[in-house]
Order: structure tokens, then C-alpha cells, then sequence
């Protein structure tokens, strides 16, 4: 169907003719909870605003909550989205940033974080969209789902519906409320960042092709539920087809990415040609002092490269940030303000050990860094997370920092 839908008098439409049948399908739903599970880009949050607006136009007065992650998504994503939406209808409307807030001659639209969920109290709604709730820390998410509910009372709204839109992060709340939980009130609804290919730029997929790993593409393009969290951390390394035989020379700059923790430092030392190779091990170091003079005996007049935890610039016992003692040791410290998600470095190392293409793209010598090649072969998964009880962790965390940095730049590790 291609017709544009219109409500009010005629004055106010909103055409879904370029919409594809499920999103159409999940504006019109009228189900107590309606959802969508899809890829990114995938057309989500088009069809979430849309169906906010078609219920500010159906129900004047009533008023509408709209959730996200995070504030910064209400800026970055979400009033725009809204300005751009009702400019097509010709509707005006006032922006109240302090109070998170749009005001319309329909009705109002609170906007609220999901990661504050403090903040959702003392106001009162008759429908609420819920965007990126797999997103969200179950512990946070838990209690915001929970006011949120509570929230949605306002008396003249019948009935007070809460949908949901979300990509898949393994089996988590969008799974379990709609697939493991679902009933005759309950509609999930599927989109594939395929079908929304003609609205994206150029190389789009084929760099999301580039940065997740076959696993990780049925969720972020396809919108499937796929464990995303079970077994071993590292999975796509083989410590026969990732090996390598290759050894320090003579004059080369040494990329070494280093963990801190108290009494027990790490480092994994690498060079790169024209791929990262991990080729040495540091371990079991006290402090940083001792690190420094642990690279400085081991690597004699060789150009450094660290690549550091971001925690390392805090202030130690000595005064000085740990950083700041590299520095003046002379080497070279590329730092960043903060470390990447652990998801997001986690599978920056996955697809740097085999990419979707079947292209290996990391190695690491398994004989000069026999700790690091178990600890990438043990690190388990705990409660959805890398398990950092075990000691597994800090070996390839410092390693992940260099390999963060190494593929930042673009698709390809340097």
C-alpha cells in the first residue's frame, strides 16, 4: 500500500508511502506493547517518531513520553528527527531543553534517558515509545522500564500502550518480553538494514560488513536474536591459523598496549607489518616504575609506542599519573580520554582475528606470548561480560588498547 495516511481535517498528513509493510504495520499496531527488532539504520526510529506523532494527532491532549539511552541521543538523534517530521506536516512546535520537553498545539512529548531513571518521575503520559532498551545496562534498564510503567497513567488515554524499538543485543529485555514473555498483547515486528539500503550512504553496509563478525552481522543487519555472549570471549582466534613465527629485528618501532592494575601489570608488545603482530609478553609487573624498567632492559635502544590503559591517567602514591611517568621515561604514549566499550574493543579483536570476509588481519606469536595465547583462548563470558575473575582479562585488555587504536582509523589494521 503506498497511500499517504491523514489525519485531523485533512491539514495534517503524514505520508508512509516510502515506509516498508512492517514498519507501516507497527505505526498502525494498537496492540497494549507493539516492538521492533531490527538492524542498524534500519528504519527503527523513523517509524517510532512517526508512530509518537500519529498518537499526538489521533489523541489532542494527551500527553507522550519518548526514551533513549542516554540524553545525548535526545540532541543528537531525537529532536532532530522530530523537527524534520513535523516541518513535513506544517506543525509547529517549541523545544523546552531544560525540561527535556516538546510542546504542540496536540499535546506534549517528554523525552527522557533511560540511564538516569531518577528523572522519570512527577509527570503523567498516555502512551510511551521506548528506544534502544537492549542498549541499556540491565541494572538501569530494570528500574527504568519499571517507572516507566509507572508513568504511563494518564486517565484519558485508553489504552495506555508502550512500545518498544531496539537492536538486538543477544538474548536480552527484547527477546525475553516479546519472544520468551509474549501473549495476544504483545506484536514484534522485524527490519533488516537491507531494506532500508536506498536511504544510506555509500559503503555503509559494506563497513558494518568490515567491523562485526558473521554472528554480530545477523543482529546489526539482520535483526535476528543470536547469543552474542556465551562461550569463550575471543572466539573467532585459532592459535594455528592466527600464528605467526615472526620475531623482533633489528630497528623496529615496537606498538606495545598495556593494562594497570596494582601489583599485577601487563603489556603484550607488538609491531605492525602491515599488520599487528603480537610478538612479546610482559607480565606480572608491580608498578609502573617497574614496567618502564622492564621494556627499557628488554628493548634496548628500540623506538616505543604504549598504548595505554586510560585509567593510567590518574594520579598514583608517587604524585605523577602513570602516564605521565611513561612519558618521562621517553617513550611515545598514545593515550585516549577513555577506553572504548569493552563490547566495542572486544570486537574490534574478533574481527581483527577473522573478518566476515574470512581475511585474518591480526597474529600473534603463539611460542614469545604463551600466556596471552591462553588467556585469548580461556577468557569466558560471566553474566553477559568478559569475566575478569579468572586473570584472563588483563592480558587482552592491554592488547585490545593497541588494537583499539590500530583499527580506529578505518577498516583496515595498520
Amino acid at each position: 500500500m503506498t497511500e499517504p495516511i491523514i489525519y485531523i481535517d485533512g491539514n495534517k498528513k503524514l505520508n508512509l508511502s516510502r515506509l516498508h509493510d512492517n514498519q507501516k504495520a507497527f505505526i498502525r499496531s494498537q496492540l497494549l506493547h507493539s516492538g521492533i527488532v531490527g538492524g542498524y539504520q534500519s528504519g527503527k526510529s523513523l517509524a517510532a517518531t512517526i508512530k509518537c506523532i500519529t498518537k499526538l494527532l489521533i489523541n489532542p491532549g494527551v500527553p507522550i513520553a519518548y526514551y533513549l539511552p542516554t540524553y545525548g541521543l535526545i540532541d543528537d538523534m531525537l529532536v532532530p528527527k522530530f523537527d524534520q517530521l513535523f516541518e513535513g506536516i506544517g506543525l509547529k512546535y517549541k523545544h523546552v531543553k531544560q525540561d527535556s520537553k516538546i510542546i504542540t498545539p496536540f499535546g506534549e512529548i517528554w523525552m527522557r534517558s533511560m540511564d538516569n531513571p531518577d528523572r522519570i518521575v512527577s509527570y503523567s503520559v498516555g502512551y510511551s515509545m521506548i528506544d534502544e532498551v537492549d542498549v541499556v545496562h540491565p541494572n538501569r534498564r530494570e528500574d527504568a522500564v519499571k517507572r516507566i510503567s509507572g508513568r504511563n497513567s494518564f486517565k484519558k488515554s485508553t489504552p495506555n500502550c508502550i512500545d518498544l524499538v531496539s537492536t538486538p543485543e543477544g538474548f536480552a529485555y527484547m527477546y525475553n518480553f516479546f519472544v520468551k514473555k509474549g501473549n495476544a498483547n504483545k506484536k514484534l515486528f522485524r527490519l533488516s538494514t537491507l531494506d532500508n539500503a536506498a536511504n544510506l550512504g555509500e559503503g555503509y553496509i559494506d563497513g558494518l560488513r568490515e567491523q562485526y563478525d558473521s554472528e554480530q552481522l545477523k543482529a546489526y543487519i539482520h535483526g535476528e536474536f543470536v547469543n552474542l555472549t556465551s562461550g569463550t570471549v575471543y572466539r573467532n582466534f585459532d592459535r594455528r591459523l592466527n600464528h605467526s613465527d615472526r620475531v623482533i629485528r633489528g630497528g623496529e618501532v615496537l606498538h606495545i598496549g598495556m593494562d594497570f592494575n596494582v601489583t599485577n601489570m601487563s603489556a603484550v608488545v607488538h609491531i605492525a607489518e602491515p599488520v599487528p603482530i603480537a610478538v612479546a609478553e610482559i607480565t606480572k609487573i608491580y608498578d609502573t616504575a617497574d614496567m618502564i624498567k622492564t621494556i627499557k632492559g628488554r628493548f634496548k635502544n628500540k623506538s616505543i609506542v604504549i598504548y595505554p590503559d586510560a585509567s593510567g591517567a590518574n594520579r598514583n602514591t608517587s604524585g605523577k599519573t602513570d602516564i605521565q611517568l611513561l612519558r618521562e621515561a621517553g617513550f611515545i604514549v598514545r593515550s585516549l580520554s577513555s577506553n572504548p566499550y569493552v563490547r566495542d574493543r572486544v570486537t574490534r579483536m574478533n574481527v581483527a582475528f577473522l573478518d566476515s570476509h574470512g581475511n585474518r588481519n591480526y597474529f600473534v606469536n603463539t611460542n614469545n606470548c604463551p600466556e596471552y595465547t591462553e588467556a585469548l583462548e580461556k577468557q569466558a563470558y560471566r553474566g553477559g561480560e568478559p569475566d575478569k575473575t579468572t586473570g584472563w582479562d588483563h592480558l587482552n585488555e592491554a592488547a585490545g588498547y593497541y588494537i583499539w587504536q590500530a583499527t580506529r582509523e578505518g577498516t583496515k589494521v595498520y
